[in-house]
């Protein structure tokens, strides 16, 4: 890479963190979760306002800017495997396992009949669905824990339902990137069967060397400290080996191993697992996640959307909170919610933030999404991201009854301490 380029790179990043922590602040201030300020900031750096990547030569500079976008997406999602808490997650598992299976499946379902009209194909039809099975836990939560209800059964059975919810949509994620592939083209039938026992095979063996490996490992390196020095170096390593192992041995999506990594590690002792988890935001909240949320914001150029895409966001919007409304407060009830109950949970699920965004680049990036219909995906995820934290505060002000606490260990108070941390 040439001296003028490193250089320019220098710039860019820095002008992209900046304007990611000062946005994240701004948005903060008016109440509104930090990654909606950092997706206007790409979207103010980016080719709609100011184009920054195109204020010189960056050319030699693009593949190292997309590793770092790459291993933000990475480290993402390797603390959200990290910070499920089974134990609390598991009383209210009949409520999860429904409302993150019928959340999941009814936004694919009715985002197909909405994308078809507009003379786009199925694959790419699918794949919008695909984009809007996932939800973002983190805004709902923040929100949740500003009006003191995170805490109770609703705001459990919301963590709960959202990691069921995104595990599902990470596996959807896959099973479509292996079929489809970077060309778009299907695959035969036996292809298919192979793809499919090998995404199986990996992931039981990854799942199994997870849960069993990796804690008492862990626990290991924590009793050598002598030797090992940081054990939080150690999690980052296997959270780039499960990554590479996905991709590379399972044909899945190098998210889901970094995934599986995190959520083996969630088994280990709460010392550990804090020290790791402040390491991965030191890491990834001061330099990656930021990077990633502004780059999503800088794919995206408003001025060149085409109008008569404009009905399609409009519809996919309307089909993005209807799905997730229905589709996860129904399976709340089933599990066990009142309708009350059942359809705040739903309300609570519609944002699709961050893991939103994370399944769209990778369609961008794999060919699954044309950039003209990523502009409209796009302005979908950013209204579910602004309009849920109103539409929580909404339905709970309205609650006839005060809210039930429940009384859980140590994840919880972690998980509620972290958010408050986080916004």
């Amino acid at each position: 890479m040439e001296t003028g380029g490193v250089i320019l790179l220098f710039l860019d990043l820095g002008l992209i963190i900046a304007a990611a922590q000062l946005a994240g602040a701004v948005a903060r201030s008016l109440g509104q979760p930090r990654v909606f300020g950092e997706l206007l900031a790409g979207v103010v750096l980016g080719p709609t306002v100011l184009d920054i990547l195109h204020w010189g030569t960056l050319s030699d500079a693009e593949h190292l800017y997309q590793s770092i976008h790459d291993l933000g997406v990475l480290f993402l999602m390797f603390s959200v495997g990290l910070e499920v808490h089974l134990q609390e997650l598991f009383s209210v598992r009949r409520v999860a396992l429904w409302g993150g299976a019928i959340g999941a499946l009814l936004p694919v379902a009715m985002a197909i009949p909405v994308v078809l009209p507009f003379d786009y194909g199925l694959q790419p039809a699918l794949f919008v669905g695909v984009v809007l099975a996932a939800t973002s836990v983190s805004i709902s939560a923040q929100t949740l824990l500003e009006l003191g209800v995170l805490s109770t059964k609703e705001g459990i059975g919301l963590l709960a339902t959202a990691v069921v919810d995104d595990v599902l949509a990470i596996l959807i994620l896959s099973i479509v990137l292996a079929v489809l592939g970077t060309s778009g083209e299907t695959t035969s039938a036996a292809g298919i069967g192979w793809i499919l026992a090998k995404m199986i095979l990996y992931m039981g063996g990854a799942m199994l060397v997870a849960w069993f490996v990796l804690p008492p490992l862990f626990n290991w390196f924590d009793h050598q400290r002598e030797l090992t020095n940081s054990v939080a170096a150690f999690a980052l390593v296997m959270a780039l080996l499960f990554g590479w192992s996905a991709e590379v041995l399972g044909g899945v999506a190098t998210i889901t191993g970094a995934f599986i990594a995190g959520l083996g590690l969630s088994r280990i002792t709460e010392r550990v697992k804090t020290e790791i988890l402040e390491a991965v935001r030191h890491v990834c909240y001061t330099f990656l996640v930021p990077i990633f949320f502004v780059s999503v914001g800088l794919n995206v150029d408003l001025k060149a959307i085409d109008p008569r895409l404009l009905p399609l966001a409009g519809l996919l919007l309307v089909s993005a909170i209807l799905s997730k409304v229905l589709g996860s407060g129904l399976g709340a009830y089933i599990g066990g919610f009142s309708k009350g109950e059942a359809f705040r949970l739903g309300v609570c699920m519609i944002s699709r933030g961050e893991v939103g965004l994370i399944i769209a680049t990778l369609g961008l990036s794999n060919g699954l999404l044309t950039n003209e219909l990523f502009q409209p995906v796009f302005l979908v995820i950013l209204l579910t991201t602004v309009l849920t934290p109103p539409l929580v505060r909404l339905v709970f002000r309205q609650r006839t009854s005060e809210p039930e606490p429940l009384r859980f260990g140590a994840g919880v108070s972690q998980a509620i301490a972290k958010e408050h941390d986080d916004g």
